[in-house]
């Protein structure tokens, strides 16, 4: 009782201080820029940019170029080898190790002065929950996460590890009691054996609250069904919210319902390595707040124009709701106009709220038709939608066929089936026809018959997680892209296919 209510004031409390913000969002993010710039200063990076000389928006742009993390890697190298004050002054807190696709392993920093805003950015969106929703019966009970091992390495006197493993050192105390699993459970390495583990230490216990990326909950769902005979609401009747991040729930949204047995309250979170950048605030809304007032200045690039020579750059009060953006952030771990991959798009202005979209480079144009993320998680979810019987699914991805063995090229879906559509053939045309009303490029190429109509190949179940571990990337924080302008995934999926009935 007394937690509740202590919740609920301090929930309050955190309301009104941020509305201060919310309500003058420009001014906030200039007041962060001039906090940057300030730091800056004093280090290698702004040195080498004259920030002594940068009085304006556009003196910070003209000085500073864009870049991801290769073209920060001269400086980003200089801090891993233990130089002082870089990229930001005195040397990181902590690495956030993360995979590349060109980088191999990238080294994220995390400073003393960002540490505090992931988890305060956390920290208020689980306030703001209880806020809205008046429910504090999540408190009574215990609560998961399911992450990376919190088990650090050492890089030349910077402790080293994955963001979720970093993050479990900063559970308040006021929540420890409530934490599960264990912290020898939680430093298991094999994924397999840990989910196990974990399924051990919570299936008696009352769990309330439940997060991590939907794939791997899903396993852990699954094996509790398996271990109890019983669906997840059942096991834990107080089970109340499920939090999220890293990948887009619709498609995972009915076999959870079904893994659960009823509906719950889900809250979305928009953490990387790089910064937390949003959470949902509204149940009935799946637009997620832009924290403007937590050590990030944000900068946006159109994604159809982001690879041309000299792209128009765009300020927060000129974006465009519905516009797909790359995301360039600034922020006070020394990330200067930093491009992390993703493309958002803006769902509303005031507040601003925003939707992942994808990956700028996880797209396919093999045909010049750069079909994007959103655009087929969107038409899967339209065309299972029309279906009579319920389907479920598990994971797919897409990628361009090329070459075909006969006819002309095609995108080839590789998808894993809980429940599969009863006419496989009718299903893959209601997807083809959303994707032609989603993307126009694509329609154009189908109808000109550069392209013939897509094609699902049927993966077998569980067909993604043996990937996954042929990967070495079961588990944790990784996911498996959604659409690749290569066939490396689908020519390691196509071991794991069966007929198509």
């Amino acid at each position: 009782m007394i937690k509740a209510i202590g919740a609920k004031l301090y929930a309050a409390w955190v309301n009104r201080v941020n509305k201060k913000w919310i309500e003058n969002p420009h001014k906030a993010q200039l007041n962060t820029l001039a906090l940057l710039l300030q730091k800056g200063q004093k280090t290698t990076f702004g040195r080498d940019h004259n920030f002594h000389k940068i009085t304006d928006l556009k003196r910070f742009q003209a000085a500073i170029p864009i870049r991801d993390y290769e073209g920060l890697r001269p400086y980003l190298d200089r801090v891993l080898e233990g130089e002082k004050d870089v990229l930001w002054p005195g040397r990181p807190k902590y690495y956030a190790k993360s995979s590349g696709t060109t980088s191999g392993a990238k080294y994220i920093p995390i400073t003393a002065d960002s540490m505090p805003q992931h988890i305060r950015a956390a920290r208020e969106a689980l306030l703001n929950y209880i806020y809205t929703t008046k429910n504090t019966s999540l408190l009574k009970g215990k609560h998961i996460f399911l992450q990376g091992s919190p088990k650090m390495e050492d890089k030349n006197g910077v402790a080293l590890g994955r963001l979720s493993g970093i993050v479990a050192h900063y559970v308040p105390a006021y929540l420890q009691k409530n934490r599960l699993p264990s912290w020898e459970t939680n430093c298991i390495e094999d994924w397999e054996t840990k989910v196990d583990a974990i399924v051990e230490e919570t299936r008696h216990q009352n769990m309330t609250l439940i997060g991590g990326i939907p794939s791997w909950v899903q396993m852990y769902f699954e094996r509790l069904n398996t271990v109890s005979g019983k669906q997840v609401g059942t096991l834990f009747p107080n089970f109340s919210l499920f939090v999220y991040g890293g990948v887009n729930f619709e498609p995972y949204r009915a076999i959870f319902k079904n893994l659960i047995g009823r509906s719950t309250d889900s809250l979305e979170f928009y953490p990387a390595s790089e910064g937390f950048f949003a959470y949902q605030t509204d149940q009935s809304d799946p637009g997620l707040l832009l924290l403007l007032d937590h050590g990030i200045y944000y900068e946006f690039v159109k994604a159809d124009t982001f690879f041309d020579p000299n792209p128009i750059v765009h300020r927060l009060e000129d974006v465009e709701l519905g516009i797909h953006y790359v995301m360039i952030i600034s922020t006070t771990a020394g990330l200067w106009r930093y491009n992390i991959g993703d493309t958002i798009q803006f769902t509303s202005k005031a507040p601003f709220k925003v939707v992942v979209s994808g990956r700028i480079k996880h797209f396919i144009s093999a045909f010049g038709e750069h079909v994007i993320v959103s655009e087929v998680e969107q038409a899967i979810q339209q065309a299972i939608e029309t279906e009579k019987e319920p389907v479920l699914i598990r994971e797919f991805t897409v990628a361009p066929q090329v070459n075909p063995s006969k006819g002309l090229p095609f995108h080839e879906w590789y998808i894993e089936f809980e429940s599969p559509p009863n006419d496989l053939d009718s299903f893959a045309l209601k997807v083809d026809q959303a994707m032609q009303n989603k993307n126009i490029y694509y329609a154009d190429l189908i109808v000109g018959k550069v392209l013939q109509p897509l094609k699902i190949r049927l993966v077998q179940k569980k067909g993604f997680n043996a990937y996954m571990k042929q990967e070495g990337k079961l588990g944790g924080q990784n996911k498996v892209p959604r659409v690749s302008d290569n066939r490396k995934i689908a020519d390691v999926l196509d071991q794991y296919l069966i007929p198509n009935e």
